[in-house]
């Protein structure tokens, strides 16, 4: 027990104790560490931090992680209220914007969604959602090559009837999409994940679960239901035991697939979200702050939890302390997928973070064709499942990934945006527009089943033409009449 007075005595970067939800905790050596910077915390320091705190983090990440001896205890005497901020004009705007966005019934497509979720979420949300590393050229290169493939349709099948479920890791899908682990989902919504949680169960979608969600994993499966699949995204500890742990956690709540993140040994720089004013000092999670080591990246954080010494001898003892299947996610080169078949891992996800760690790396579809190209020439090709994530946002993009080989494809931003706008139901709405458009197009394409999507069903003659912007069409852009977004009830936007 500690009492509010002690507590408020330690307001300094030397000594930093903060009560969250009735307790007291001594961040003082944890102030280097966290992902916001110092400043962040130092507003709280020796006060409530509580209101701040719960929008971001899982209630549960200061018990999980923090040492024990820095749980000071239960709080005695009357915690001061926090001062309620003064709402600016720009905020009042916002709000008012999301009291008057679009009917779900004017939402037609994913772009929709960003696009409302664009003048209604709050900017450090926005720019945490929507960033990319550097000048944002793999972000844009993700979805752009996929307009680099052409279909090459069949005629007079019958499809009248068109299944688009399928298998992923053994297990039933009503679509050969999921929901990819996304992080900070409380950002957007209030509820965080388990929005996500709750549509894809509704539509029978797998979601994957972020290590960094802002909902606690537990809360996240005690949200879904029996009959639904999640999978489980991990950033590797540096302390093994914090891993095994947590892994063996996961499978034990059962989970049905492991996806190690190997491509993330320390935080890409995004600039735009660097850029933001937040509304508190040191609230970005690459905050500028001169007394945070930087020396491996623009969050010490990153490293001081993630390992980035983690390689290829490591697989084996994933694979001793689970019989999850495990998926290496971030892989980007053919030579890596050859040697993850021959580390003997179930399966592979093609994946530049969703362009927000190596800027140029090259987008998802177009390693697709290079891998399974170097899995069929060793005939490896159904040795292990190949999934894809980045640039997803319609279902033509989805088939093309299928043609080409992928067992199922993730989609991140667009339900982070649905999800921010229109909470569950736009959840629904999403996956339900991806449905309807992905029976539209297998009829149009000629397949009536997804084993039927195969390599001649595309023209693959521009997939390896980047497209990084050199000469601009600018007359022709300039005489294009652009297709009209949702309208604001009310608005000019």
């Amino acid at each position: 027990m500690v009492s509010v007075e002690e507590v408020a005595k330690h307001n300094s970067k030397d000594s930093c104790w903060v009560i969250l939800h009735g307790k007291a905790y001594d961040l003082t050596e944890f102030l280097p560490e966290h992902p916001g910077g110092q400043a962040i915390i130092l507003k709280y320091a020796g006060k409530d931090a509580t209101k701040a705190f719960d929008p971001i983090h899982p209630r549960d990440v200061v018990d999980k992680f923090l040492d024990k001896d820095k749980h000071l205890g239960e709080v005695t005497g009357e915690i001061a209220a926090e001062e309620e901020e003064e709402v600016t004009p720009e905020e009042k705007a916002r709000l008012e914007r999301y009291e008057n966005r679009p009917p779900l019934s004017q939402i037609f497509n994913s772009f929709d969604f960003e696009y409302v979720a664009r003048h209604t979420m709050s900017p450090n949300a926005w720019a945490y959602y929507s960033s990319g590393s550097d000048d944002e050229i793999t972000v844009r290169e993700n979805h752009r090559a996929f307009h680099k493939i052409w279909f090459r349709p069949r005629v007079l099948v019958d499809v009248k009837n068109v299944d688009i479920s399928t298998t992923m890791l053994g297990t039933k899908s009503s679509v050969p999409f999921y929901i990819t682990a996304t992080a900070l989902g409380k950002l957007g919504h209030p509820e965080g994940e388990v929005v996500l949680t709750r549509g894809a169960d509704k539509m029978d979608v797998i979601q994957m679960i972020p290590t960094l969600a802002s909902c606690s994993f537990d809360e996240i499966v005690d949200a879904a239901t029996d009959k639904q699949t999640q999978w489980m995204q991990l950033y590797v500890n540096m302390d093994r035991e914090v891993t095994k742990k947590i892994v063996q956690h996961a499978e034990k709540r059962g989970v049905k697939g492991l996806f190690i993140t190997v491509d993330a040994p320390q935080l890409g720089r995004r600039e735009k979200d660097m850029r933001t004013k937040f509304g508190d000092p040191g609230a970005q999670v690459q905050q500028s702050d001169d007394s945070v080591d930087r020396s491996q990246g623009a969050a010490r954080a990153i490293s001081s939890f993630i390992d980035p010494s983690l390689s290829w001898k490591d697989i084996p003892w994933f694979q001793s302390i689970t019989k999850m299947p495990i998926i290496l996610k971030g892989v980007q080169c053919a030579e890596d997928a050859l040697k993850a078949v021959e580390y003997k891992v179930d399966g592979i996800l093609l994946s530049n973070h969703g362009g927000r760690q190596l800027e140029f790396a090259r987008p998802s579809i177009e390693v697709l064709v290079e891998v399974m190209a170097a899995l069929r020439a060793k005939g490896w090709q159904d040795y292990i499942e190949v999934y894809i994530d980045g640039g997803i946002r319609r279902a033509t993009d989805v088939i093309k990934a299928l043609c080409l080989g992928a067992k199922g494809v993730g989609i991140g931003r667009p339900f982070l945006y649905a999800m921010s706008t229109y909470g569950e139901d736009g959840v629904c709405h999403l996956i339900q527009l991806l449905k309807d458009e992905m029976e539209m197009n297998m009829r149009l394409i000629g397949a009536t089943k997804i084993e039927d999507l195969n390599p001649s069903m595309v023209d693959l003659k521009s997939i390896f033409t980047h497209s990084a912007d050199t000469a601009r069409d600018i007359l022709g852009e300039n005489v294009y009449q652009h297709m009209e977004m949702p309208l604001f009830k009310g608005s000019k936007l």
